[in-house]
């Protein structure tokens, strides 16, 4: 369309005008404040990897929209913070449309991944390979008015996390809990714990990424509204048992990294760490808590409904578009094939735990050596 224009900007470069439009943008699509969807989730990760760029879309000189995005070699491109990031998308003006492979051409981008994309990005969409479901768990109508339902439709589940945390106070000692604790000590703690987890379970260790790592204590120290990171600690006799850290805007706490200490696994210290978190949240103006894509009981247990989000990418026709395709899409096929079987999903599963489990004799017997 006449006037319109594509500006790549980094990060870093962004201004307090640009903050303002992006999220008055946001704000105009009536899509949840997904704090990954704002400028501030944007702007740490650009701190941490080099290739983090934005594409301001304007039209007759004023922003109508921000594509966030990074750039890796031979054009390879993925959705900003791919990898920890569970909303991803562009912040378009409504009514505003792109044709996603004309706006990678402006990006120098040959292709362009993305794993949780948000529903409702349109000519984005059209370019997955795969739907899945985020459990979300609505509590803008107050955490009784949840709780009854919780009691309606997870009775025995709920009767025994409750159980677990009285059987915890008397057996350990007084329980408390934080929503928003600023202790760095116990932010490590619980990147401790979730690092065992990710071994013992056969998982990539995503603390074992130093820019991960870094993020996470960006997000950590911010102040902003809209993206701050919300450490919240469950103590029994004056000890973290466990831990979530997550991002949150005003109305949305996106489940991030939660983890316990093994110690106290009998009490199912997470089960009673989310439940108090449930109410604390609704207590502080969180209307919904997002639980990201991934299978948990869990979150089964505490889920309302479900949003849909989307895995694919968009490629264009040039030689890094097939070096994206060579590289990807076989596991990517891979991934889709077992999660389409659940038994197989299952004794995928058990594999990987047995091959952390293995690790982590092979490495404690080196130490012990």
């Amino acid at each position: 369309m006449p006037g319109q224009r594509i500006l790549i900007l980094r990060p870093d470069e962004l201004g307090p005008d640009d903050i303002k439009m992006w999220r008055e943008i946001r704000a105009l699509t009536g899509a949840p404040a997904n704090p990954f969807l704002d400028p501030v989730f944007t702007a740490a990760v650009g701190r941490v990897r080099p290739g983090a760029r934005v594409a301001v879309l304007q039209q007759d000189g004023t922003p109508v929209g921000y594509f966030p995005y990074e750039k890796g070699l031979l054009g390879r491109g993925r959705a900003i913070g791919l990898g920890v990031s569970d909303c991803q998308g562009a912040v378009l003006r409504p009514g505003v449309r792109i044709e996603p492979r004309r706006l990678l051409r402006a990006c120098s981008l040959a292709s362009w991944e993305f794993d949780n994309l948000e529903d409702g990005q349109g000519a984005l969409a059209a370019h997955a390979v795969e739907e899945l479901a985020s459990p979300v768990v609505d509590i803008d109508g107050g955490y009784d008015r949840y709780l009854e339902r919780l009691r309606r439709d997870a009775p025995g589940f709920l009767r025994q996390t409750l159980a677990k945390e009285r059987k915890l106070a008397r057996q350990v000692g007084e329980v408390r809990f934080v929503l928003d604790s600023r202790d760095p000590a116990v932010l490590r703690e619980l990147m401790r714990w979730k690092s065992a987890q990710y071994r013992r379970t056969g998982r990539r260790d995503r603390f074992a990424q130093e820019w991960i790592n870094t993020l996470v204590g960006l997000l950590a120290q911010s102040g902003e509204p809209e993206c701050r990171g919300l450490l919240s600690v469950l103590y029994a006799a004056g000890r973290p048992v466990a831990a979530h850290f997550g991002l949150r805007s005003a109305t949305v706490l996106s489940w991030w990294f939660p983890a316990y200490d093994r110690a106290y696994g009998k009490y199912s210290p997470g089960l009673v760490l989310h439940l108090r978190m449930l109410e604390a949240a609704a207590a502080d103006g969180i209307r919904m808590v997002d639980l990201g894509t991934g299978p948990a009981r869990y979150k089964e247990s505490f889920k309302t409904r479900d949003l849909r989000v989307y895995e694919g990418a968009v490629v264009r026709p040039v030689p890094g578009g097939a070096a994206h395709l060579l590289a990807k899409e076989p596991a990517r096929a891979a991934r889709r094939f077992v999660r389409a079987r659940p038994r197989l999903a299952a004794a995928a599963a058990r594999t990987l735990a047995e091959a952390g489990s293995l690790r982590d004799r092979v490495r404690g017997s080196a130490g012990g050596g």
